[in-house]
């Protein structure tokens, strides 16, 4: 993918969450640790072709959304579910003529989540695929999983702790993470939890 648009995430970030507020301190905080583990993850993979200027706007975009939501504990007072925030950094992103940024925020939810997941457990989102398909969005999504906004990036999670983390939510995401890290690192994953049944 090449998007040939000069972008400045922080501007951006700015326009939506005066500095000093504690949104934009935590995008930023998160996107530059997202940011920063997908292009080390490229500069481990010399077989991936991905557009790292791409990566780094996007991975620090792809949070966006959050402001719209209703997280207390992360300072955001909005009105929608958490789970929207994808869609919402979408919204925003496209907006502002962005598309290729606002599908990566839309994407990288849960490990992406299908039409048939919507209706299934009756999720406040549209009801379409929105699977990261690109390197790009893959790289994103699965360097995001790494850290958790509650901590402040304080630590990164290994493997097992994000097997774990996904599987409260759907064991698809567990599998579908899984996928990815063999993508990018071609190790063989087995998680410790299935080592013990």
């Amino acid at each position: 993918m090449s998007v040939n648009k000069r972008i400045d995430p922080e501007a951006i970030i700015t326009r939506f969450f005066p500095a000093g507020g504690p949104t934009r301190d935590l995008l930023l905080r998160h996107g530059e640790l997202v940011a920063h583990k997908a292009l080390e993850t490229i500069d481990r993979a010399p077989w991936l072709d991905a557009d790292r200027e791409f990566v780094a706007q996007a991975a620090v975009l792809h949070d966006i959304g959050i402001g719209r939501t209703r997280c207390l504990e992360l300072g955001c007072t909005g009105f929608l579910p958490y789970v929207c925030h994808g869609v919402e950094g979408r919204v925003i992103l496209d907006n502002l003529g962005f598309t290729y940024h606002g599908r990566v925020c839309e994407c990288h939810v849960g490990v992406g989540i299908g039409a048939k997941q919507v209706v299934r457990q009756k999720l406040p989102l549209p009801v379409r695929d929105m699977f990261p398909i690109t390197v790009e969005e893959r790289l994103i999504c699965y360097a995001d999983k790494f850290f958790s906004k509650s901590d402040n990036g304080r630590h990164e999670k290994t493997i097992d702790e994000i097997s774990a983390g996904l599987a409260r939510y759907d064991a698809d995401y567990v599998e579908r993470f899984l996928s990815l890290h063999r993508l990018f690192t071609q190790e063989p994953v087995i998680p410790k939890a299935a080592l013990k049944t």
